[in-house]
């Protein structure tokens, strides 16, 4: 009978321990849900931002860069002039100018769907390669 006892009080050990458990994994499931909570209501606006951006136009983009020549430009190897790049997202169009004297100035035009991919360089920081389709 001792045996049978001492299996009956490990059972009761065993099923407390699991109860304990059982609480503790609950506790721990409602304090992850009010921390979920408490994230989306403290930014309620995160849903309807794809909306409001969509009703908004995005801006045309211009930056100040200079043109990297490459091997098959060598013959038009002059000082390093700045170009305008000017990005128009919604229009899907790029367009590269160059000012020259007499305040002429030159430009092309490059549409969306002749971009093939964009190579951000891993060595220098501020450099883009475009390949173009060609």
């Amino acid at each position: 009978q001792t045996a049978g006892q001492s299996g009956e009080q490990e059972l009761e050990n065993l099923v407390l321990k699991l109860s304990v458990l059982k609480d503790f994994l609950s506790s721990i499931e409602k304090k992850a849900l009010k921390a979920l909570q408490e994230m989306s209501s403290a930014t309620p606006a995160a849903p309807p931002q794809p909306l409001s951006r969509k009703a908004k136009s995005i801006p045309v983009q211009t930056f100040e860069v200079k043109l990297d020549i490459t091997l098959g430009d060598l013959t038009k190897i002059g000082k390093s002039q700045k170009y305008t790049l000017s990005v128009d997202v919604e229009g899907g169009k790029l367009v590269v100018l160059k000012k020259q004297k007499d305040s002429q100035e030159d430009w092309n035009t490059f549409t969306h769907d002749k971009i093939r991919q964009l190579i951000k360089s891993q060595r220098v920081q501020n450099k883009l390669g475009i390949v173009f389709e060609k």
